[in-house]
């Protein structure tokens, strides 16, 4: 067998040939009544079918601040291995959702555009993306089959597909279209009852006017004769449920972009351009019909199309030009950003659009592990050739980024990279996760100013071909980046604003010194399990003392009171007074205990206090083995350059160093602690 051969055997065995055929399926409109009765579901309206879509995704429930939230795992874009994930702001989501919900019951949200709102950079597009391209996924699903219809007309002899591809029910009669409705929701397993709302285009129903009177009024024969119903698979290349609209050029855009035009060809065909055979259904409302249209930019549209907008959404009607209002069926999703929305909101003649928006906000991340993972979606390992990016590298960036989008503290004693760590699941000493939710609700603009996430993407590419990184990034690299691009930024307008940012960078590397030396410490200290094991002895030990019991002894098996000198010796490391002992170690129970009734375990990296002291300890103990500082020093043994090797190993191991990387964080740290050496000896 030939090679040619054998290729297109493989053709007879791909699925490919059976799937179109399922997405090109044709019947009559009986066997569409058929399939209708077994699968009510295929008569969705567009929102029922949007919000069914989103949860057939699933869900997963999790509390954040005592709080029970849901994330949608479609907006982790399964669909496309998560090219365009959203991270981190579950609750808008939730609240997209319950407004499909809503919609999808009939409660009066249907009746409403949906607008996202928030700084740029935010994820509005992206959300709006998501949608659009879920629902062509859908669409392709036995679950998200819809259908449409196409006419044989007399003069012609050829299957026309009706122009806005209508639900095909909507060609019975009110009275018999009603009968089959009642069937229908009898036998719907949903939360929504179903509804068949409007009619047909204009020209559909010129069609049907002429068929009737071909077969004198016998709705049954036109429907058996001349009427097909053919799958509809939703796509935006294709202009098949789902249109786009952006604003342009005030001179090059008129509203027929979105209701349509008279095709003046067909004029001669028909005799007047008033029949609607001769009009273009393929404006953006007419083309997205049972599906989503998306306003990019809205207000930044002429006031003159923000009227199109108002009947779309309250009555669900379009008015095509010179034809009568026609109904449409889809989730009008638009978008802005917040000085546009300012002045819609100082518009007085704009009241009535502002009355058919339902507005959600769109922050940015304030969550760091949010927001580390968008750039590791672009940065990571598995994404960058031929460098190296250092770890922390990201983790800095996403810092920087954070601190600039978040309020600074009104409570006494506690810093904004304080408040970060709190909001991203840390455990400080005299706060809970009830304070969590006081300082979010003291901050409700929080994450609707700040440095957006492209500023930072386009600094970390910068950083990656730049001739200053050879063959490794590091946070340096990208923090000098971060700062000497400031002085260009267009979105900062203000001098105090830049000079704030400048400092926050100064809190970032302040902050990574303390995180690269604590790195090393582990490194020449011990591995994880070691502090476990120290962690898990602390523990058995601060138990005892607070519940006034012995504790046993693992060598000998005797009871012993506490120790009191291994205890102390973990809390000096991070200045905990001998008069403040009690309250920390109930500070520390107290912590088990309310995890251990949520179900969860205690793990030391969650208390940072106790994570250092721990991690100082052991460091403190196995210190003498090797002299860091000896780095700083052109002349080193052979026995210290040994035991520097096995520190860089660990960090090779361990951290994802690089070689070279490795080398560069430990002659940075030495210098560190020769630095705070010097200053101890003055």
């Amino acid at each position: 067998m030939s090679t040619a051969d054998q290729i297109l055997e493989l053709l007879k065995q791909d699925k490919a040939s059976e799937e179109f055929r399922e997405l090109h399926w044709t019947g009559t409109f009986r066997d569409y009544l058929d399939m209708v009765m077994e699968d009510p579901r295929l008569t969705r309206n567009a929102f029922q079918r949007i919000y069914d879509m989103i949860l057939s995704y699933g869900t997963e429930e999790f509390v954040d601040q005592k709080e029970r939230t849901t994330r949608y795992r479609f907006f982790s874009d399964p669909s496309h291995e998560g090219q365009e994930a959203i991270f981190g702001i579950e609750r808008p989501l939730m609240q997209l959702v319950s407004f499909l919900k809503s919609a999808a019951l009939g409660y009066g949200s249907e009746k409403r555009i949906l607008l996202l709102h928030g700084p740029v950079g935010s994820a509005k597009s992206t959300i709006a993306r998501l949608v659009k391209r879920g629902l062509e996924v859908y669409s392709r699903t036995p679950e998200g089959a819809l259908y449409t219809f196409q006419w044989l007309m007399p003069e012609s002899e050829e299957w026309e597909t009706t122009p806005m591809n209508e639900e095909p029910l909507l060609l019975l009669p009110p009275a018999t279209r009603q009968a089959v409705l009642d069937q229908l929701n009898e036998r719907l397993d949903a939360p929504y009852k179903l509804r068949l709302e409007g009619e047909v285009c204009p020209a559909s129903r010129v069609n049907l006017e002429l068929l009737l009177d071909h077969y004198d009024g016998d709705w049954q024969r036109v429907l058996d004769e001349r009427v097909r119903v053919v799958r509809m698979v939703v796509s935006e290349k294709d202009r098949n449920g789902i249109g786009t609209f952006q604003p342009k050029d005030e001179k090059n855009q008129d509203a027929t972009e979105l209701t349509g035009d008279i095709n003046y060809r067909k004029i001669a065909q028909y005799g007047s351009d008033s029949d609607p055979r001769a009009f273009n259904f393929d404006g953006e409302f007419c083309v997205a019909n049972r599906g989503v249209v998306e306003f990019i930019e809205v207000l930044k549209l002429d006031v003159a199309f923000l009227y199109d907008l108002l009947g779309a959404s309250q009555e669900h009607l379009i008015k095509p030009k010179k034809f009568a209002q026609t109904h449409i069926d889809e989730l009008i999703i638009a978008h802005t950003n917040e000085p546009e929305y300012r002045r819609l909101q100082a518009n007085e003649l704009m009241e009535a659009f502002r009355d058919r928006t339902v507005k959600i906000d769109i922050p940015y991340n304030t969550r760091l592990d949010n927001e580390i993972r968008i750039y590791e979606r672009d940065f990571g390992a598995d994404k960058i050739t031929g460098k190296h990016v250092a770890p922390h590298t990201l983790e800095v960036a996403a810092m920087w980024a954070v601190l600039t989008r978040m309020v600074e503290p009104k409570r006494a004693g506690l810093t904004l990279m304080q408040k970060l760590k709190l909001y991203n699941g840390k455990t400080l000493p005299g706060f809970t996760e009830d304070t969590v939710k006081e300082l979010r609700a003291e901050s409700e603009r929080e994450g609707m100013e700040g440095i957006s996430p492209r500023y930072v993407q386009d600094k970390l590419s910068n950083a990656l071909v730049s001739t200053a990184s050879d063959t490794d990034v590091n946070p340096f690299i990208v923090l000098n980046e971060l700062e000497s691009g400031l002085l260009h930024h267009s979105l900062i307008t203000s001098e105090e604003t830049r000079q704030r940012y400048r400092d926050l960078l100064s809190v970032v590397k302040a902050e990574y010194d303390d995180i690269v030396k604590n790195e090393v410490q582990r490194a020449i200290s011990a591995d994880e399990e070691a502090i476990g094991r120290l962690c898990g002895n602390y523990i058995d030990n601060v138990k005892a003392y607070t519940q006034k019991e012995k504790i046993k002894n693992p060598y000998t098996g005797r009871p012993e009171e506490p120790d009191e000198r291994l205890m102390r010796s973990i809390e000096e490391k991070i200045d905990i007074p001998d008069s403040r002992k009690d309250v920390f170690r109930s500070e520390i129970m107290n912590a088990i205990g309310a995890l251990a009734v949520e179900g969860r375990g205690f793990d030391f990296r969650q208390d940072e206090r106790l994570q250092k002291a721990l991690e100082l300890k052991l460091f403190e103990d196995q210190k003498d083995s090797i002299k860091l500082t000896s780095l700083v020093s052109s002349v080193v043994d052979r026995e210290t350059q040994e035991k520097i090797d096995v520190v860089k190993s660990r960090l090779m191991k361990n951290s994802g160093y690089s070689e070279r990387s490795a080398t560069d964080v430990l002659q940075y740290v030495a210098s560190l602690f020769a630095r705070g050496d010097s200053k101890d000896n003055d």
